[in-house]
């Protein structure tokens, strides 16, 4: 009778460490593709002196993953924007996010150009551009 001779833990923790370390670097690049897509978005010079009062909707399709896909409505009166609130989100950091923080940024500087929520940088930046959808459709 043959004896199967067994392979060393040490090689069998070494094979798993292993297949655990490139799947981790398959992971982090999908997600740092997908991070740094959001950071570098930029928003348009909006004229916020020529807004339709109105009710409008915006989206955002929330990046090549779909991670921070959203949707809010924007109220526009008095040809300002006095109004905003978030529709759906599917950012799995969105509680975290603090958006009426930043919406209150946005109707009181009457601008996109504001202070984004720390910690919430990409989540922020994905809510902004919504609005700036929406007030795409609210231009004279």
């Amino acid at each position: 009778m043959k004896r199967r001779s067994k392979m060393p833990g040490w090689i069998v923790a070494l094979i798993v460490m292993a297949v655990l370390g490139i799947g981790g670097g398959i992971g982090w690049s999908f997600l740092a593709k997908e991070h740094n897509e959001a950071r570098n978005l930029t928003f348009g010079a909006m004229d916020f002196g020529n807004l339709n009062d109105g009710i409008y909707v915006g989206e955002y399709e929330g990046g090549m993953y779909k991670w921070r896909a959203n949707k809010v409505q924007v109220t526009v009166s008095s040809g300002k924007i006095s109004d905003i609130k978030l529709l759906s989100s599917s950012d799995p950091g969105n509680k975290n996010a603090q958006q009426d923080v930043l919406y209150d940024r946005v109707i009181k500087e009457q601008s996109l150009q504001v202070d984004v929520i720390s910690g919430a940088t990409l989540t922020s930046k994905a809510y902004l551009r919504a609005v700036e959808n929406a007030l795409k459709q609210a231009q004279k």
